[in-house]
């Protein structure tokens, strides 16, 4: 019989919604049972495509012997950490302080008070290496309860009172400038792999919002060693195997330090990020390998994430059905060399000098990564693509990992931003559409009358809980970049209501620190507060950047101020921890350098002067760069406002804080105002 999970939004919730667990949802009730009951509260927290999340949940979740215990002594909620990150935001920090580490999924024992006193993740169904068994757990945390409740209370207070005391450092309400950008550049490098690219040893995750900081300082500074990292990065990822040789897209991260062998989950973040930063490489560079990966990427999203209703799914599952019934991680993606000569042929030998397929493997039992270990032009291009063709075709056939349907605000705000823009520069209208699909699912589904935003929805049906600070910066990032390809107005003004949440509800007006849940949000034992960036960017450094842009679109003198105030943090941390505040360096970049803003003005948007004015504005390197573009005068993209065609030509105006230079009508004039 389906247990009370049978109703959410959430594809992880609902995975778990035939468990013998008596699972509640994260809501009120299920602490007043607790309470009813005098019982602990046992919190677990997962999500989709967590590999060990599912490997807990065969084990002991699907075990009625210990449902049985659990639903005897415990209330027992289960939370999608993608679903409400501020739930796993202050529970990890927990987590984190009292063990040093954490993961998922998430072990937590909390009283009716939602007071955490005992932590862990993952709990094996028995003794193993050194860690007790999840049954073991549960009744020592049972017997605690019982018999030494003045101590756990004791315990759970003090973590608390510990959480409620840390404090982050603002840095003061400037940002940063020259110095603190020069030593956080400084400060890569001394972490960067010159061997391997990217930073840091295994494992080793895409840094995305790191490259999109070095390739925007490069623009400002000219700096090569700069461009170096950032090239050289994003060339080993993308011929590495965390890359998908065959049908494009990352995986989350890679095991080891040289890109082989990945985690093989794929998520909308990650794959947003990645396209906008490799279509902003090869904006800088004209890489080719930069376009292809890209365009194959947003094709990927595009082709595998879209949902029926037009937003764009969270994830695919690290693992599949390996043939035999057994879900394997990364089974869907290797090949050993005899299953390339089934697909193949005569062709095997050239397909495992290409993708480096061995008899040994690079991963398990004799199974290969596909990678590019060799130059391309050695190979004929035209056997490659028939062979990427057949073994793509070969792969369509096997199980398909599972996919989390579920819409995330903010993760679709990355989405739109990432082929809106790809499909602006390589000329992929369709690629634009999709973006504008996903922007109208989110404004016709996850925006109320006042603008506020819900976190999720799935098939169509509207989730239940409140947008995050990271939900309406990213959602507002994505509007802004669709103002600037399409030239429609109503993105502008979307955004502009967004970013009004964000000044009304999640700002400190005394410090201009942000919160990562709103002044009227679900009381936590504390509010959730943190600007370092993790696998995409924090609600801070995003919200930052949004108000930025939105200044520069429109002159909000707010809306900026907020900006600089927020970026008072990034210059305490940049220097200190650059590797885990890239976007907010990133946007530090912009505001050093204006950002620029271009207004490109002519008699109708298919005019072909015109979209040759506005195509070389969108491809500026200038960090941060906004464009409106239109007819002169339109009241609703106020950059166009009293800006006039010049001798009945098509116009375009580089400015900084409304104070434009010299209008041109040449496309190479406005080319060389936009280099860094």
């Amino acid at each position: 019989m389906p247990n009370r999970l049978a109703q959410a939004t959430s594809p992880y919730l609902l995975q778990h919604a035939d468990n013998p667990v008596d699972w509640w949802p994260w809501e009120a009730d299920a602490f007043e049972e607790a309470r009813r009951r005098d019982v602990p509260v046992f919190l677990s927290v997962g999500y989709s495509a967590c590999h060990w999340c599912h490997v807990m949940a065969h084990e002991s979740f699907e075990d009625q012997e210990t449902a049985d215990y659990l639903n005897a002594h415990f209330v027992s909620i289960k939370v999608d950490r993608e679903e409400r990150p501020d739930v796993d935001a202050v529970y990890m920090e927990a987590v984190q302080a009292a063990t040093g580490q954490g993961g998922w999924p998430m072990t937590v024992f909390l009283t009716p008070e939602a007071e955490p006193f005992y932590f862990g993740t993952y709990f094996p169904p028995a003794p193993r290496h050194g860690m007790p068994s999840f049954r073991q757990v549960l009744e020592g945390v049972g017997q605690a309860w019982r018999d030494r409740r003045d101590e756990v209370a004791e315990v759970a207070g003090k973590i608390v009172r510990d959480l409620a005391g840390r404090e982050i450092s603002y840095g003061g309400t400037e940002a940063p400038g020259e110095e603190e950008l020069a030593q956080a550049l400084l400060g890569l490098t001394r972490e960067y792999d010159p061997q391997r690219g990217g930073f840091g040893g295994a494992p080793k995750f895409p840094p995305s919002m790191v490259v999109e900081f070095l390739l925007r300082h490069h623009a400002r500074t000219g700096s090569e060693g700069a461009l170096q990292m950032a090239q050289d990065t994003c060339e080993r990822m993308a011929r590495g195997g965390i890359y998908d040789q065959l049908g494009g897209g990352f995986a989350r991260y890679s095991v080891d330090r040289d890109w082989v062998v990945p985690h093989f989950e794929k998520m909308l973040y990650d794959n947003a990020l990645l396209c906008r930063v490799y279509a902003h490489l090869w904006r800088a560079t004209g890489s080719e390998l930069a376009r292809r990966v890209a365009l194959e990427t947003a094709d990927f999203m595009v082709r595998e994430l879209r949902t029926a209703e037009g937003g764009f799914a969270s994830a695919l599952d690290a693992d599949s059905d390996d043939g035999t019934g057994k879900h394997v991680e990364g089974a869907y993606y290797v090949w050993t060399p005899e299953q390339l000569r089934q697909a193949l042929g005569d062709d095997a030998e050239l397909a495992a000098q290409y993708f480096g397929v061995t008899e040994e493997g690079t991963f398990e039992h004799g199974a290969s990564v596909l990678q590019l270990p060799q130059h391309q032009s050695v190979f004929d291009a035209g056997k490659v693509a028939s062979v990427k063709e057949r073994l793509l075709g070969v792969r369509a056939e096997r199980p398909a990992p599972g996919r989390d349907d579920k819409i995330v605000a903010a993760w679709n705000g990355l989405a739109i931003a990432a082929l809106a823009e790809t499909g602006a520069y390589f000329d992929r209208p369709d690629l634009v559409e999709a973006a504008l699909g996903a922007a109208d699912l989110l404004v016709r589904l996850h925006l109320d009358e006042q603008a506020r935003i819900a976190r999720t929805s799935k098939d169509g049906r509207v989730g239940a809980h409140a947008g995050v600070l990271e939900d309406y910066a990213d959602v507002a990032e994505g509007f802004l970049a669709l103002a600037s390809v399409t030239g429609e107005g109503v993105w502008l003004e979307f955004a502009g209501f967004l970013l009004d949440h964000v000044l009304a509800r999640f700002v400190d007006e005394e410090s201009g620190a942000l919160f990562d849940t709103a002044s009227d949000a679900e009381r936590l034992i504390r509010r959730p507060q943190d600007p370092t960036d993790n696998a995409a960017p924090s609600g801070w450094t995003a919200a930052a950047g949004a108000l930025l842009s939105y200044a520069a679109q429109t002159g909000a003198e707010p809306h900026r101020a907020a900006a600089v105030r927020a970026l008072g943090v990034v210059k305490a941390l940049g220097p200190r921890v650059p590797r885990f505040i890239g976007w907010g360096l990133a946007v530090a970049e912009a505001q050093l350098d204006g950002p620029r803003e271009i207004a490109v003005v002519g008699p109708a948007l298919d005019d072909p002067a015109t979209k040759a004015l506005h195509r070389t504005a969108l491809l500026g390197t200038a960090p941060g760069a906004v464009v409106a573009v239109g007819l002169p005068g339109r009241e609703e993209l106020p950059l166009l406002a009293d800006r006039s065609l010049v001798g009945g030509e098509p116009t375009a105006y580089v400015c900084r804080n409304f104070t434009c230079d010299a209008p041109t009508t040449e496309v190479e004039r406005l080319r060389a105002a936009l280099r860094g």
